[in-house]
């Protein structure tokens, strides 16, 4: 009886999981296809029409912002999408620092409902679809421009209003222990006096496994910790900056287990 309730499980196991494939990946190709192709035209005829630059550019953000959120809920009910705010008081706009566990991640950001841009790696920039959106809407190329220009421009989306993510540790980690993190994103921030909020990611590190395109069914944490304001890091140097956010996210990591399985 045992084996046999054990290989029911299994079975019902897959099915789940094929089931989850099946779906997700139907609703992602037609809402990306619907995007690529409503999205150029939408944003096109709004800066016709206005012929306001910054407008058009707050417009492009947000559509990839709602892209973005519709996209995580594709595989609900089977994937599960959490938000908690640990500091709903603070200001933007924010440099955004998040841990780096799935190729999932920069969708997950889009809980934000802020106007962002992405502090980018050099190959999600060469994807076609990614790339284009990506340039139409300013995302910064850290590793393709001079750092006095990333500092530059960066500033100047701070100026505007305009929040940034950047996932400092440059590649996917795909467990629970963090790589050592780059610290572009945490000198632009002391240069231009930024608010730093910490991002907890966790619970997507099979959805999808790195290096596979297969979803497994689980829950998604995203975790937005009290920010850090530049009186608050006044003294620090940027190691010592960049440490400081990287154990605040890593502290709050390590207590994920205990927070799901209670």
């Amino acid at each position: 009886m045992e084996a046999s309730g054990s290989q029911s499980k299994s079975v019902l196991s897959r099915l789940r999981v094929v089931w989850l494939n099946l779906s997700f990946w139907t609703f992602f190709s037609v809402v990306t296809l619907c995007f690529a192709i409503g999205a150029p035209i939408y944003c096109y005829a709004f800066n016709l029409v206005l012929r306001d630059r910054r407008r058009t550019l707050r417009l492009i953000r947000r559509t990839i912002g709602r892209y973005g959120g519709i996209i995580i809920r594709c595989g609900w009910p089977l994937v599960r999408v959490r938000f908690e705010d640990f500091g709903p008081n603070d200001k933007p706009p924010f440099v955004f620092v998040a841990n780096h566990r799935s190729s999932s991640d920069p969708f997950l950001l889009a809980v934000m409902r802020l106007e962002c841009i992405q502090v980018m790696n050099i190959w999600p920039s060469r994807v076609p679809l990614i790339g284009c959106f990506s340039r139409a809407a300013g995302y910064l190329r850290v590793r393709e421009m001079p750092f006095e220009e990333f500092v530059e421009k960066g500033s100047q989306l701070l100026a505007e209003g305009v929040s940034l993510i950047a996932f400092p540790e440059g590649t996917r980690s795909g467990s629970g222990r963090m790589n050592q993190f780059h610290g572009s994103a945490f000198r632009l921030a002391q240069t231009a006096g930024a608010t730093i909020c910490p991002i907890v990611i966790s619970g997507n590190e099979n959805i999808p496994h790195r290096g596979s395109l297969v979803m497994h069914p689980g829950r998604i944490t995203i975790s937005k910790l009290p920010a850090l304001t530049s009186e608050d890091y006044k003294d620090m140097s940027p190691y010592v900056l960049k440490t400081r956010v990287r154990e605040m996210i890593q502290g709050h990591l390590d207590q994920q287990p205990a927070q799901m399985g209670a």
